[in-house]
Order: structure tokens, then C-alpha cells, then sequence
């Protein structure tokens, strides 16, 4: 169900300049101004910003960079942070296809991908976001050791993505098909993901790094 358009959400990314990078593409290379000696992690995909909230308060030793397309939820995110935003957490409202006009090479180290819309129509594979034209952005975008980090609640993207990536060259690190089975208190967990735990419903989860060295 697509959400109802959050009319005040535009004003309040235009308030927000503490955290929100309304022309990404001006840090092109130079992202390092803002983290200095910190990793870089990208959430693409951040919807309500749960998880990128989260983690940018549980890990200040990171600059946490958030990217979602859609203007209400990056509204709804903005409004949930309000007063409790840190210093370390930057958003983007832009579609995540523009990847490479944002980031330079090697300058990214680890991106997540979290509960990613499925697009289960055969038409529509062109927009999941382990598809091989978003892979191939992320190759040249992050460092030689950086990872791809992925959760989903839907087996057949999962199954879809273990494909995609090995079709690609990218090397299986880690991977679980039921991985809140066990407590991972390093990772938070956000309400969507929550919900579905609460069905009995397996979290998968994989971890991925760009094998044979960067290939750009």
C-alpha cells in the first residue's frame, strides 16, 4: 500500500540543513570533510529511518548516510530525529540510480540494504536494488574491502539476490536465512523488521564484498 503524500514533509527537508544534503553531488569525493578518519556506511532504501536513527547513535565512530527517494518518508524521518539528531547522521532525498553523480571511487565503506522493495513483477527486476546495474555502481563506489550488507523478510529477493551477485563476481561472506534466531544486539532492529518477527516470520541475511579486487 503506497503511503499517503506527507504535504509537510518538502518544508521540512528544506528546514532541516543540519542533517539533510540537499546536493550530494557537491561532496562528490570529498564526503571525508564530514566523516575525517570514520567510516562511511550508505543505507539505500532508509524509508522512515529507523535503522539509520539507530545506528548513528549506537556507532558515533561512523558517518551514517541515509538515502531514500520518497519525500514523505524522508519527511517522517526527519520528524522522528527531531530532537535527538546527531552530528554523524546526513540524509539524501534522491533516487539511489544517481549513486555514482553522489560518491567517487572507493570512497564508500560498507552500504546496507534493508527490507528493499521486492519489484516481483519479471518487468520490474531492473529496479531491485541487487540488480546488476546497481552492483556495478556499488563496485566503484566502495573501498576494495567495502561490503554490501543486505536484510529482507522476502525469500524470493533473497534467493533472487544470492544470484545476482554471484553472477557478478561478488563474494559470499556471510549468510543466514534465520538470522534474528539468534540475538545480534550489534544491529538494530527496526519496527517493520520487528513486525515480522513477531509472525514468526525468518529475517535473511547476507553479507557480500567485491571479490578479485575492484574491477572498475
Amino acid at each position: 500500500m503506497r503511503m499517503r503524500k506527507k504535504h509537510w514533509a518538502k518544508d521540512m527537508i528544506a528546514q532541516r540543513t543540519d542533517c539533510v544534503i540537499s546536493d550530494p553531488s557537491e561532496l562528490r569525493g570529498n564526503w571525508k570533510q564530514l566523516a575525517g578518519d570514520r567510516q562511511i556506511r550508505v543505507e539505500i532504501g532508509s524509508g522512515k529511518g529507523d535503522y539509520w536513527i539507530s545506528m548513528a547513535h549506537r556507532y558515533p565512530d561512523c558517518l551514517w548516510i541515509a538515502v531514500e527517494k520518497d519525500e514523505s518518508c524522508v519527511g517522517i524521518a526527519l520528524k522522528k530525529c527531531l530532537d535527538n539528531t546527531t552530528e554523524n547522521m546526513k540524509i539524501i532525498n534522491g533516487d539511489a540510480a544517481e549513486i555514482e553523480q553522489w560518491f567517487a571511487e572507493d570512497e564508500i565503506d560498507v552500504i546496507h540494504l534493508n527490507f528493499s522493495d521486492p519489484w516481483p513483477k519479471k518487468r520490474q527486476t531492473k529496479r531491485r536494488l541487487t540488480y546488476g546495474t546497481f552492483l556495478d555502481s556499488y563496485r566503484k563506489i566502495l573501498k576494495e574491502d567495502g561490503l554490501v550488507i543486505m536484510k529482507t523478510d522476502n525469500a524470493k529477493l533473497f534467493e533472487y539476490s544470492l544470484v545476482s551477485l554471484g553472477d557478478n563476481g561478488w563474494h559470499l561472506e556471510e549468510v543466514s536465512v534465520d538470522y534474528r534466531r539468534e540475538p545480534h544486539d550489534e544491529d538494530a532492529i527496526t519496527e517493520y523488521e520487528a513486525s515480522f518477527m513477531a509472525l514468526g516470520q525468518p529475517i535473511y541475511r547476507a553479507v557480500w564484498k567485491p571479490s578479485g579486487g575492484k574491477q572498475v
